[in-house]
């Protein structure tokens, strides 16, 4: 039986916290940049009745044939299949001016970790694609066979913050050389000599999460969708976002204190700091309830932010 005929394509996380962060009235007009198995989508259209209308962003087919598996009311939805850095695009293309609540459930669906032909995961042998939007782009094994040594080692380093970033960047341009690295026992094969077994786990994962960053392009997709949501967003409107990694956050919380990924404050002339949003409440996590019945949860932060 398939995930989809099983209804575990994807456990929405945190999903009664985000979506009433967003405290969605009945006509308003909402994103979900995220729609993966629709379970944060599926509860906002919930909610919205009259003139509501939610769109929702997802560049992998896989996600797309979701929309049949639940109530989603297609007179008051609307699906995109699209990165959502291009979210300005597209409501553009809606006519869509202003925008109530922006949600957005970042990193990657329990799906793509168990789907043993995607390459997102060590658990499995197979090819090394790691692309959300298998329609376009370059592949993770393309990466690992092109780059220059250097261009790997800060791959791994900055974003994976791998100690041994460029003693393993050195052992896969060797062995390269020898053979194409092509599948994720390839890779595992180079890389496990630097790796000590306490950490292997743990490294393997931050190995792999940095070459799926590098592959989609996902934190400057991000910095690209929240300078949207800051331009769309009507006043008072809420953007909630749910972060898995230290990278992401730091950018989603960077961006509602100053306006910008870096953090960088500026002010103006009355000492006013030069940013679109308002903090709302302080960080969420899950229960430890929700951590244990869903472990991807386990490293999830939600932030909540009011368009000034």
């Amino acid at each position: 039986m398939s995930v989809k005929e099983t209804g575990t394509y994807h456990v929405p996380v945190l999903l009664k916290e985000s979506i009433d962060a967003l405290e969605v009235f009945p006509g308003g007009t909402y994103v979900d940049v995220t729609f993966g198995g629709g379970g944060h989508s599926k509860e906002i259209l919930s909610r919205l009745k009259g003139k509501g209308h939610l769109y929702s962003f997802d560049q992998d087919a896989d996600a797309e044939s979701n929309i049949g598996l639940g109530t989603l009311d297609k007179e008051c939805f609307t699906f995109v299949r699209s990165n959502f850095r291009y979210l300005k695009n597209w409501m553009r293309y809606y006519g869509v001016e202003k925008i109530d609540g922006i949600l957005a459930d970042l990193g990657v669906s329990s799906h793509h970790f168990d789907d043993e032909e995607r390459g997102f995961s060590f658990r499995f042998d197979a090819p090394l694609d790691m692309r959300m939007n298998r329609r376009a782009g370059k592949t993770a094994a393309d990466l690992l066979n092109e780059m220059e040594e250097s261009q790997l080692a800060d791959i791994f380093y900055l974003y994976g913050e791998l100690r041994e970033a460029r003693r393993i960047a050195s052992a896969i341009v060797k062995a390269r050389s020898i053979k194409p690295i092509l599948t994720t026992g390839d890779l595992l094969e180079v890389a496990k000599a630097y790796i000590k077994k306490e950490r292997e786990k743990k490294d393997m994962a931050r190995l792999f999460q940095a070459l799926r960053i590098e592959v989609n392009q996902e934190l400057t997709a991000l910095k690209e969708m929240l300078q949207s949501a800051a331009e769309l967003l009507a006043p008072e409107g809420k953007l909630s976002v749910i972060t898995y990694h230290s990278l992401e956050d730091r950018i989603v919380k960077n961006f509602i204190k100053a306006g910008n990924a870096e953090g960088k404050i500026e002010q103006d002339f009355f000492g006013r700091i030069d940013t679109s949003f308002a903090p709302v409440g302080k960080v969420i996590v899950p229960t430890k309830a929700e951590q244990e019945s869903n472990p991807r949860s386990r490293s999830a932060k939600l932030r909540v932010a009011r368009k000034l």
